[in-house]
């Protein structure tokens, strides 16, 4: 009998745990589309093309941003399947150590399925150059890939265009996340 498919997919990681999908990154048309933007990048690595603007329409953006994590995730269902991504909250200030474990479950189990991570982040986190990414009214970030077995994550940030892809540690990422929340495949 055939492998099932999550099973073939993991066989195609490289050694040490790592795994990273290919995004036609576009940088955010202006400082409010950071949810359809990052959005429009997680749905690239799939081969869909979809207008920020539509998008932006779709998940109720205006210049006050969009609004939850919530708003994000139907449009994703609508591009790629029913009930394909779902919601997770976490609504802490800090992230427990079981939220940083299941982030990244989640964020092993997206990307091993050709999917990428759409995260809710706001305050300040350095990624693994020593690099500060600083968003502290909030922000959309797509996660795209990981290294080392997940506890590294690569993010596609469609704020700025010099530094449209970095590395940070899961944990950083969770704790980016707090108070707020990410889509992941279910």
């Amino acid at each position: 009998a055939p492998a099932p498919a999550a099973a073939q997919v993991q066989t195609d990681r490289k050694p040490g745990g790592e795994r990273q999908l290919d995004v036609r990154y576009e940088a955010q048309p202006n400082f409010y589309f950071c949810g359809p933007a990052a959005a429009r990048n997680a749905l690239s690595v799939q081969g869909k093309n979809i207008d920020v603007y539509d998008m932006a329409k779709r998940m109720g953006t205006t210049e006050a941003g969009t609004n939850s994590i919530n708003d994000i995730t139907p449009i994703l269902n609508k591009e790629t399947g029913k009930d394909v991504y779902r919601s997770v909250e976490i609504r802490d200030a800090d992230a427990a150590t079981k939220q940083v474990d299941k982030l990244r479950d989640d964020v092993v189990r997206t990307v091993d399925d050709g999917r990428a991570v759409v995260a809710n982040i706001a305050g300040t986190t350095t990624d693994t150059d020593g690099t500060t990414h600083s968003f502290e009214g909030g922000h959309y970030i797509s996660v795209t890939g990981y290294r080392d077995n997940g506890n590294q994550v690569k993010i596609a940030d469609s704020a700025d265009p010099n530094q449209a892809e970095y590395w940070i540690t899961t944990d950083a990422l969770a704790n980016w996340i707090a108070s707020r929340g990410y889509s992941a495949t279910s």
